[in-house]
């Protein structure tokens, strides 16, 4: 006879969030992507609670920074793609995003 037993995380496993009419900001991925990757207890020291807030904000913008970056590499990618492809209308307008 097998016993199972299942413990559950206090915090949520599933968070939903959603836009409406567009997709998601770099700064808004890059702020859910900080929650993943920095925690802390509200219940921590307020030293370490302070630094670890103003660590994850770095983290934010660090994140943010570097999605502009890879978009805007993407849109080259594409628009080269495009031209290569005999669109040149289209990929003008690509760029121009």
């Amino acid at each position: 006879m097998f016993k199972m037993n299942f413990d559950l995380p206090d915090t949520p496993v599933v968070n939903v969030k959603t836009t409406e009419h567009r997709g998601f900001t770099p700064e808004e991925v890059a702020s859910r992507c900080a929650e993943k990757i920095i925690s802390v207890s509200d219940t921590a020291h307020p030293g370490i609670r302070d630094q670890a807030n103003a660590f994850k904000g770095h983290i934010e913008r660090t994140i943010a920074f570097y999605m502009r970056e890879a978009i805007r590499s993407d849109r080259t990618t594409i628009y080269n793609a495009l031209a290569d492809a005999g669109h040149p209308e289209l990929a003008e307008a690509i760029r121009r995003l």
